[in-house]
């Protein structure tokens, strides 16, 4: 992986990991397309430099961190399922992840579904977040181990399904971001740790670009798609996840096959 790779990985992964779109799935395109998705070190980088992002709603809703003790109970409840359906599903969910045909009918399904969305759950006034709708929201989220399922979109449709209106549905599933992805994070990295894999100098340089790049761009987008879909709901993610989805398929069909094993 060169410096540009890692700035446009960076750059794709602040935009994309609280849009309704799949950071992994964009990760896993456009790691693929570099031609670089089969190293270590890209495994590694594209889980890492989530850190970055995550750092970015700490920033943003800083205050809310400190708000009562009651609410790191309701993210440790919705962060339960991901925990267990991790270490159950692992390896399955690994194979999964050098499939990019299962991102691309992921993304184009996943589109079909968000155009429904809109009409499916009216807007609500309802902010409220019990302990069981905690649950039932990490539940959701548990969709996103399938690659090209978004974990922002399954996790606010999750809320959504509870009736929270979109922008709360859409702050909690930032909130639940954070243990989420710390916790992914934190394994990878003693996975590799485990296997005796040493970073260079230039891989922490690129590291450090990458969590800088993606704490940035995720600043910009956070504020950017909450105003956005409180305006205009979810059907212009629906329709990108589908145009994304049949442009990979008629790619690795009829132009050349898409591999990253």
């Amino acid at each position: 992986m060169n410096t540009l790779q890692a700035f446009a990985l960076a750059l794709i992964e602040g935009i994309t990991e609280f849009l309704p779109i799949s950071s992994t799935g964009h990760m896993i395109i456009a790691s693929s397309f570099f031609g670089i998705a089969h190293e270590d070190f890209t495994k590694l980088f594209t889980i890492v430099i989530q850190l970055g992002a995550i750092l970015s709603v700490v920033v943003l809703y800083f205050k809310r961190f400190f708000q009562s003790f009651d609410f790191y109970i309701k993210l440790c409840i919705a962060f339960i399922p991901a925990v267990i359906f991790g270490l159950l599903f692992s390896k399955k969910i690994d194979a999964l992840l050098e499939n990019p045909i299962t991102v691309a009918f992921s993304l184009l399904l996943g589109g079909i579904l968000l155009l429904k969305v809109d009409e499916w759950f009216s807007e609500s006034k309802n902010t409220e977040i019990t302990y069981p709708t905690a649950f039932k929201i990490g539940l959701f989220q548990c969709l996103a181990m399938i690659p090209g399922v978004s974990r922002s979109g399954a996790s606010i449709v999750g809320g959504m399904t509870q009736k929270l209106n979109r922008t709360a549905a859409a702050e909690f599933s930032f909130f639940l971001a954070v243990p989420t992805m710390l916790g992914a994070t934190v394994k990878k990295c003693y996975d590799f740790y485990k296997a005796g894999y040493v970073l260079n100098a230039q891989e922490i340089n690129l590291l450090i670009l990458g969590n800088i790049v993606a704490f940035i761009v995720a600043l910009l987008a956070i504020k950017s798609f909450i105003g956005f879909l409180t305006k205009h709901g979810f059907k212009w993610f629906g329709y990108y996840r589908i145009a994304i989805g049949i442009a990979l398929l008629l790619i690795h069909f009829f132009i050349h096959p898409l591999t990253i094993i």
